[in-house]
């Protein structure tokens, strides 16, 4: 984590000296523009990445849920709110829904007057749900819209301004397997510091260990039968413009003694464990 974040704060020093040394073409170009003008660093989005012992295709191991970080995500999300209460429409949209309706609203997703394109999220009471089925799911579901109570989404009526609101404000992080085991996560920005990202981790990999299916597995063999199959392959992390970078196993495993701990602290114990060994 440390060096993820050094590497974002090298950028920003690349950057600066840059702009430094571009001032005086800044000057001539536009002088008024020049006078106000501020060097900006993007705030990097901070990901890891987890090849899991999965294969979507099999029942059972299509893992996909939501859960809430302890600091959010950093980002904010845009949403719809799919409801025929005319004073729950009025409530969504004034907590900040791009869009809020029932039988119309469907209709203008069906037709493309909103497009699908254009929000984040789609929420729904549960009431919405058949209309939904019948006639929009082919249309959000390949993009991971549909409303779904796994990820927070489809919820009774009188829970749905706080869903609302959690999804609004990134409070509420969903993930997914794509086709090859590989979930993707943002647990924060670089302006977070390492305590609170590997809060957020740790909080993302409990939830992924509590959710492994009972039966899992890549290969042709049903599952999991072995004492030594492996729950996850590999992890990493990165940020917007850095590079991957690979972790030890162990680091990101609930169940491991050296969970978000770092390399050096399982370098130094397995010494010490070898130099008991030959005393």
């Amino acid at each position: 984590m440390d060096e993820i974040l050094n590497d974002i704060r090298r950028r920003h020093r690349r950057r600066a000296r840059k702009w430094k040394a571009n001032a005086e073409h800044r000057q001539i170009k536009d002088p008024a523009a020049a006078l106000t003008a501020k060097c900006s660093h993007p705030d990097e989005t901070i990901e890891l990445s987890l090849n899991l012992n999965l294969d979507p295709r099999k029942p059972g191991q299509a893992l996909r849920g939501s859960l809430s970080l302890p600091h959010g995500t950093g980002k904010t999300s845009t949403a719809i709110v799919f409801t025929n209460d005319t004073a729950l429409q009025e409530a969504a949209l004034k907590a900040g829904a791009l869009h809020a309706g029932g039988d119309s609203l469907v209709e203008q997703v069906l037709q493309g007057e909103v497009s699908v394109d254009s929000f984040d999220r789609a929420l729904a009471s549960s009431d919405m749900m058949p209309l939904l089925s019948k006639k929009v799911a082919r249309l959000l579901g390949p993009r991971g819209l549909m409303p779904n109570a796994k990820v927070g989404t489809l919820v009774p009526a009188d829970e749905l301004l706080e869903a609302l609101d959690t999804q609004l404000t990134g409070k509420e992080l969903q993930f997914r397997t794509e086709k090859e085991g590989i979930v993707h996560v943002p647990v924060g920005m670089g302006s977070f510091g390492t305590k609170k990202l590997l809060e957020n981790i740790g909080q993302v990999m409990k939830t992924i260990f509590e959710s492994k299916p009972e039966s899992f597995g890549k290969g042709k063999k049903k599952g999991a039968s072995g004492k030594g199959t492996k729950y996850m392959l590999r992890a990493s992390l990165s940020s917007t413009q850095g590079p991957g970078m690979r972790l030890d196993l162990r680091t990101v495993d609930p169940t491991s003694a050296f969970f978000l701990s770092s390399v050096e602290t399982i370098k130094g114990d397995e010494e010490e464990k070898e130099v008991q060994a030959v005393a």
